[in-house]
């Protein structure tokens, strides 16, 4: 037993802790959703699952502030990654604090759109909005370092906390819902700043980047900044859209359709979180980059895969349990918003990869698509059904397009030796 226990602790590596910990992570998020769906039932989900999607929104953006440091926490040295780290941190809280103060002053506004049951959560969320970019800042870092265990250890002190204090309040106090879930979510901010990487910040760096440095951060910030809008847009455009289109209780069912067909795109995105820095550091050293993207590849076919075959097969089932039967109404739609995230979650792949690779017609190519998908439920949204149908469409188009790229690409490569 003993050599067994070795010789497990000496295979595993603090990229499987990472991976344990994202899967601990995306399941303790569900099981925040999941529980407030079935405490708040389909209207008033509907308001929390707005909300819950600005927070995701919120994460594309901030991921911009996180992808661009962890690929320059690799690529610069010490004394310039100081100064790095200096000016991504400034620009972060001043992003936060500009982001922040809209969604403060278009309170009404966002409440009128969305109806909502309140202008105040808008409020509470936008003062909190700050504290999300340091702390993205804060993860690059750790990211970019390949600091795996302090990376996990800022992810579970969010969702923890999250998760625990949000319960709790729902629980003590008798007050509007969606104001309690706003609070939840920025406490979950400041204990999300646990650990805060302090040794390798210098606040007054007297370096400053050079202009090649400079060109070559703000070019991939601009680039990731786009994709990231892309992001946005596919992943939460249909939510917002309907919400904005059909009634509270209708907006709640797809609501919680939608969380439980993206439980493939959660997964997929640990490995999304280890292949930029992979990916860098392999094309610094002159070493092929391809294996690395098929593999991850192989394992998020799998998996959406498997998600989608338990949809077909165990639609009620997995409705039932996971939110209730007040949710039933959605079970023909399972497998089909399964299908399009699954899809979606391989495009990501070739997207992210090529990202790494500063390489951004596929970026291009994402956001052309992401506009598409509005466009497509804007037009087409008669029942619940066809807005997922139209998803469908527009994701699998997206493959084919990325598909296409990467053969492309690879057969240049393949004449060129």
């Amino acid at each position: 037993m003993i050599a067994i226990a070795k010789k497990l602790k000496s295979s595993l590596t603090t990229a499987h802790l990472f991976m344990v910990s994202v899967l601990l992570v995306n399941g303790g998020n569900y099981a925040y959703n999941l529980l407030l769906g079935r405490f708040l039932g389909p209207e008033k989900f509907a308001d929390a699952a707005v909300l819950v999607t600005f927070l995701l929104v919120l994460s594309f953006v901030a991921m911009t502030f996180q992808l661009v440091t962890a690929k320059f926490s690799v690529l610069f040295e010490a004394t310039v990654f100081k100064a790095f780290a200096a000016s991504m941190y400034k620009k972060s809280v001043l992003t936060g604090i500009f982001l922040g103060f809209l969604i403060v002053l278009f309170a009404s506004e966002l409440q009128t759109f969305f109806k909502t049951s309140s202008s105040l959560m808008f409020v509470v969320f936008g003062l909190g909005i700050p504290l999300y970019f340091i702390m993205s800042v804060n993860r690059g870092i750790f990211q970019g370092k390949q600091q795996l265990v302090s990376l996990s250890v800022t992810y579970q002190a969010e969702m923890i906390s999250r998760l625990v204090i949000t319960l709790a309040l729902l629980y003590f106090l008798q007050i509007d819902a969606a104001l309690i879930i706003s609070l939840g979510i920025i406490a979950s901010f400041c204990c999300g700043l646990i650990p805060f990487d302090f040794k390798n910040i210098s606040w007054k760096s007297a370096t400053v980047l050079n202009r090649k440095q400079g060109k070559l951060v703000r070019n991939f910030f601009i680039i990731t900044a786009f994709y990231e809008l892309t992001q946005i847009i596919i992943n939460n455009s249909d939510i917002l859209l309907v919400k904005h289109y059909f009634e509270s209780y209708d907006a709640g069912l797809y609501a919680s359709l939608a969380l439980i067909g993206r439980v493939v795109y959660f997964i997929a995105w640990m490995f999304v979180m280890l292949l930029l820095p992979t990916v860098v550091k392999l094309q610094k050293e002159g070493k092929s980059t391809v294996p690395i993207l098929l593999k991850y590849v192989t394992y998020i076919a799998g998996i959406a895969a498997v998600i989608i075959i338990g949809c077909v097969l165990f639609p009620t089932q997995i409705v039932t349990i996971l939110f209730g039967e007040s949710y039933l109404a959605i079970t023909p739609l399972l497998w089909k918003y399964a299908l399009a995230t699954g899809i979606f979650a391989l495009s990501n792949i070739f997207a992210y990869y090529y990202l790494s690779l500063d390489k951004y017609i596929p970026v291009v190519l994402s956001g052309l698509f992401g506009m598409l998908q509005v466009l497509l439920v804007v037009f087409f949204h008669e029942n619940l059904a066809q807005v997922v149908h139209v998803q469908i469409v527009a994701m699998v188009l997206l493959l084919m397009v990325q598909l296409s790229f990467f053969f492309f690409e690879n057969r240049n490569r393949a004449l060129r030796f």
